[in-house]
């Protein structure tokens, strides 16, 4: 597996190897290699992927791999102690992928959880868990799972993570992006009176703007024990929203006025290290700076289907200079979109051709266009452009298309709040929306933020507002979804309690919230 020229050039960095065999009977690492953990993603009722990354230094350049290709052995087993293996094999962890391991794992039962893990050497990885979906043709009576996303690691700690792992009976976890930030704060936080503060935890690195900024600022999160325990514990749907990237980018554009063809080395550099670190199959490997097939769709039986968005890549750019801002003529653009023509019609065909109770759509920028006012003494409506509030036309376009379904539910993220809420369609409403609060940007927050009352009272179709950090479960049955708000008290200090802020229960046929 290794060329005489391989050999010797791990053998000038990891002096311990002298020949193949040696690989089998000792660690010739100076760290563990397994140290960013493991996780699966992108489940099929057949299987899913495996992902691991060999780092065992990694903060230093390239996670303190020799660079050259290693063979990474992994086994799927039936049980958590691995008496039945039910697939193994060998994959190559490639220098140019950051020594990042994808395994699309394929052959097994639906419906059902397996256990799984990594070794090179005399190293093995901690053990995950996956699981797989049901066939489409299935009728399973129920299903449960995690929303969760917007971890700024210098706001506040991942507890809310470890409390999404301990969830039990979760058939995967969507994550709705923002897994980083790409910048460093630069000055103190401040308290609730103004005074200025430390921040919780600091960024190792400078802003992001190519590959090694970004594999470092993952490598630094992934070292986070909260979050490697609900990676593993979980199965993961992963999409991206802007932090991946830059703040608040769409497209070719961001918001420093950075020449396009300029921005998109950025935007490759981004990506590419996004699929480094996600369960995700090869099919997503970016190319040109894009990621083309972002979008997905995965069928829970006949019970749910789930349409994955891709919201930042092919979105024209934000009208009004972005932001919080009264009416301007571009929200009003015809020609605008948020997803390509192309996702459009793959959504619209998906959501129209009636073979599950229950549509989905799982995106990242609010579809509820609000008033954002939060004084009463303000006169102009607010509106947030980095949201579908900004582009009416294809808002507009796409609440056309649910109406007379009576079983679409959006799933977002992006707000750092938890919200519930009526779309409608002009005169009649035409799905729910909840949006799932961050597990830590926004630091601690409280029950409502300084205006909510406002906001409730301007915006009829808002039916719940939190400013909790936390994650959803939703519990989906042929009758009904509710959709639980989880939050912790506190993520500035360690052992921040959970519990369950709102119950939010959709009835099948009646796109209508009622909340306990």
């Amino acid at each position: 597996m290794f060329s005489r020229r391989q050999l010797l050039t791990v053998a000038t960095t990891a002096p311990l190897i002298g020949a193949p065999a040696l690989l089998k009977a000792q660690s010739w690492f100076a760290g563990y290699p397994f140290a960013l953990g493991v996780t699966s993603g992108d489940p099929a009722a057949d299987g899913f992927v495996i992902w691991t990354k060999l780092a065992p230094k990694p903060f230093e350049p390239h996670g303190g791999m020799p660079m050259v290709p290693l063979p990474v052995k992994w086994e799927v087993a039936s049980d958590d102690r691995f008496k039945t293996i039910m697939a193994s094999g060998e994959a190559i962890a490639r220098p140019e992928l950051g020594h990042s391991v994808h395994v699309e794992v394929a052959g097994l039962q639906p419906d059902r959880p397996y256990w799984y893990r990594f070794s090179l050497g005399s190293d093995q990885s901690s053990r995950g868990r996956a699981r797989t979906l049901p066939l489409a043709s299935a009728s399973p009576a129920a299903l449960k799972f995690g929303v969760a996303g917007c971890q700024n690691y210098e706001d506040g700690l991942f507890t809310a993570f470890r409390h999404l792992a301990r969830e039990d009976d979760l058939n995967f976890v969507y994550h709705y992006g923002d897994f980083i930030y790409e910048y460093k704060q630069r000055g103190p936080d401040y308290d609730k009176d103004g005074l200025p503060e430390d921040q919780i935890r600091h960024h190792i690195g400078q802003d992001c703007f190519d590959v090694a900024d970004y594999r470092l600022r993952y490598a630094q999160y992934l070292s986070d024990y909260d979050l490697q325990a609900a990676r593993a514990k979980h199965t993961w749907f992963s999409t991206f929203d802007d932090h991946e990237v830059e703040n608040n980018w769409t497209g070719d554009h961001n918001w420093k006025d950075v020449p396009p063809e300029i921005f998109r080395l950025r935007r490759q550099a981004g990506l590419q290290v996004w699929y480094e670190y996600m369960p995700v199959r090869a099919a997503m490997l970016p190319h040109d700076g894009i990621i083309t097939n972002m979008y997905r769709e995965a069928r829970f039986g006949d019970l749910l289907s789930i349409d994955f968005l891709d919201t930042r890549s092919f979105r024209s750019a934000q009208p009004c200079d972005d932001g919080f801002k009264p009416w301007c003529p571009g929200i009003d653009d015809s020609k605008a979109q948020v997803i390509s023509a192309e996702e459009e019609s793959w959504l619209v065909r998906n959501m129209t051709r009636g073979q599950t109770k229950w549509n989905c759509l799982a995106q990242q920028v609010m579809m509820m266009s609000l008033d954002r006012r939060r004084y009463a003494d303000e006169k102009a409506k607010i509106y947030n452009i980095d949201s579908w509030a900004g582009y009416s036309a294809p808002r507009n376009r796409l609440l056309g298309k649910m109406r007379g379904l009576d079983n679409v539910v959006v799933l977002t993220g992006d707000e750092h709040q938890n919200f519930a809420g009526l779309l409608d369609n002009g005169d009649k409403t035409v799905a729910v929306e909840f949006v799932s609060t961050s597990i830590s940007s926004g630091g601690n927050g409280s029950d409502r933020r300084t205006g909510s009352d406002v906001m409730l009272k301007n915006n009829p179709e808002l039916k719940f507002i939190n400013d909790q950090r936390g994650y959803l479960v939703c519990e989906v049955t042929p009758d009904a979804w509710t959709t639980r708000a989880r939050v912790v008290d506190q993520v500035s200090t360690p052992g921040g309690a959970i519990s369950t802020r709102a119950s939010m229960t959709v009835p099948r046929g009646q796109p209508s919230l009622q909340i306990s």
